[in-house]
């Protein structure tokens, strides 16, 4: 299913991390908001900071939200 957000955080691996894609372009595995947020502003957002990240309709959370990093 594709998503109608250009953001999109998978759910929490065994790892605690979570994929992070934008545009359908993997960035990596995030491990905290601040990472998503650090995530962002390599995509371009410098402002976005971590209660952008949590309020943003840019972002889907798959599998939980902004507070949850594990399993």
């Amino acid at each position: 299913m594709a998503s109608t957000v250009p953001v999109v955080i998978y759910p929490p691996d065994g790892d605690g991390g979570r994929r992070v894609h934008v545009d359908g372009t993997n960035l990596g595995r995030a491990y905290s908001v601040q990472d998503v947020a650090r995530f962002m502003q390599e995509a371009g957002l410098q402002e976005y900071d971590e209660m952008d990240v949590v309020r943003s309709p840019l972002i889907e959370w798959r599998g939980g939200g902004a507070d949850v990093w594990t399993q």
